[in-house]
């Protein structure tokens, strides 16, 4: 059974799953394959064409929610539980994982690798080329670039291992990699590779120290990183048990 708003659009060709839910002016194209229980909000568009892209279908798994005016291209696929903000913009040959959260009036430009139970806030950027891993922390106004010598057609992804977490406003160069468990600091500007667990900072950014040194702010005088030592809301009871078993954090 599926529940679609009288003034939605469904292309014939689209491939619906059960339970599917389209919203009022929403727009499903041709080249779609909709997981069960896909939610799309209003005035969305999915499954654009493009001549980018490689010809396959926009999947989008089972669970997802699709909020308003976002607008996800063809040949792109993303694993169960998607989760949007509004006026998100996906373009095409984006492959993410299961439990990718995008931010409102965030942009992924495509050709993208994205791991799983990613986290993006609002107002993410993420260039052409990006790899990111998984259970990666990307906060607001964040900008992931890929052009050394703006404009040109040499495009160097960035790369961003499993388990960092980017603060605000945060920019990192193209062709940089983020090393594992890592802690880039608000309004950092990254410039050169990140070794695994470390804490940068400042314009340039430089390595000020372990990740593992920061306290959490609540008195209890515990490190903050590795965060999964203390945080798991969200995240199905099958990870965070590894977390437990310290499986998966090869910081400590």
């Amino acid at each position: 059974m599926r529940s679609i708003h009288p003034s939605a659009y469904i292309s014939p060709e689209a491939k619906l799953g059960d339970h599917v839910e389209v919203g009022p002016f929403s727009i499903i194209h041709a080249n779609v394959v909709l997981g069960d229980r896909v939610k799309v909000g209003a005035y969305c568009e999915v499954g654009i064409a493009t001549q980018l892209g490689d010809g396959t279908p926009l999947i989008i798994g089972d669970g997802a929610l699709i909020r308003s005016h976002s607008v996800l291209y063809e040949s792109s696929s993303f694993g169960e539980g998607l989760t949007t903000g509004h006026h998100v913009t996906v373009r095409e040959n984006t492959i993410a994982g299961t439990g990718f959260q995008i931010g409102t009036l965030s942009e992924i430009q495509g050709d993208c690798s994205v791991g799983d139970y990613v986290r993006f806030q609002s107002n993410v950027f993420v260039g052409k080329n990006t790899t990111i891993g998984n259970f990666v922390w990307i906060l607001p106004y964040v900008v992931l670039t890929n052009d050394p010598t703006p404009p040109s057609n040499v495009l160097m992804g960035c790369t961003i291992e499993d388990y960092v977490s980017i603060a605000a406003a945060s920019v990192v160069l193209p062709g940089v990699t983020v090393g594992h468990h890592s802690v880039v600091a608000a309004h950092a500007c990254v410039t050169k590779n990140i070794p695994p667990n470390m804490l940068v900072a400042g314009v340039p950014a430089r390595v000020v120290g372990e990740a593992k040194t920061i306290k959490l702010r609540d008195g209890s005088n515990r490190p903050a990183y590795p965060w999964t030592h203390h945080f798991t809301r969200g995240y199905p009871a099958s990870v965070t048990a590894d977390w437990e078993n310290n499986e998966g954090d090869d910081q400590c």
